[in-house]
């Protein structure tokens, strides 16, 4: 089993697969004010097991397109939305966020909580913007760096693993330069790294090296998630996830 397939197995009976909560989705609701509108179509990117997608389809009136491209993930957000008679507002769909099969400004909104690290912010905002609809809603939250200096050890490791973190007002200027324009940010607390992601992972450590016969893949999947949790907890002032809404701008 190579490295992608033991991370997606750790992750997978996870609530989340990234730091995040259930009262930041909320807030973001609100900053992009999505909440007036009436059948929206809101595409959910990177959804994981469906965080994110289970709120916004309890919150909003919309039909919310939930895309991951771990089938696994998208079938247990198919059993929990079902259980929460929330199936009929959400359609989920197995696909790559780099190759969509989305027809130009067909969404109101397109939401991406903790994903858009894997295509990259950059590339991931230029490509999903002709999603939106004319005055659409982008939300996604990204890596940020939360002061202009920080350690040596935790500027080495994370420009190592994504090279593009920088700071807020890096990313606010990327987004006005791919046609958007920021209306709101926010920075997430400290419990939706520890409480809502970390935690819970190292829970699951356990089991996880024991289906996989305490391998030493399977031993060193483990260590890195470990090495990042054991630099978040010395580093947590420096670094953390920024959520940024921005609204599509006239061509």
């Amino acid at each position: 089993m190579d490295n992608l397939a033991l991370l997606i197995d750790l992750h997978r009976d996870g609530k989340r697969q990234g730091p995040g909560g259930e009262d930041e989705t909320r807030l973001a609701i609100t900053l992009s004010g999505l909440s007036a509108g009436k059948g929206l179509k809101i595409a959910d990117i990177g959804c994981g097991t469906g965080a994110s997608t289970l709120v916004l389809a309890q919150q909003l009136d919309a039909s919310i397109t939930a895309v991951d491209f771990v089938s696994d993930f998208i079938h247990d957000l198919e059993m929990v939305a079902e259980r929460e008679n929330l199936g009929e507002r959400i359609e989920t769909l197995v696909a790559s966020m780099e190759s969509l099969p989305f027809e130009e400004q067909s969404f109101d909104a397109v939401w991406s909580e903790g994903a858009i690290y894997n295509m990259g912010f950059a590339s991931g905002i230029k490509a999903w913007r002709r999603f939106l609809k004319p005055d659409g809603i982008l939300s996604v939250s990204e890596l940020t760096w939360l002061t202009r200096e920080r350690p040596a050890e935790l500027e080495q490791h994370w420009m190592q693993e994504y090279p593009e973190v920088d700071t807020a007002s890096a990313k606010m200027a990327i987004l006005e330069e791919n046609g958007f324009s920021p209306i709101g940010y926010f920075t997430l607390p400290k419990r939706c790294w520890f409480d809502n992601y970390y935690r819970p992972t190292q829970a699951r450590f356990a089991a996880f090296l024991a289906r996989h016969g305490n391998s030493e893949a399977a031993a060193a999947t483990v260590a890195a998630e470990e090495h990042e949790i054991a630099l978040y907890e010395r580093n947590s002032a420096f670094v953390g996830y920024g959520h940024y809404l921005a609204r599509r701008t006239a061509d």
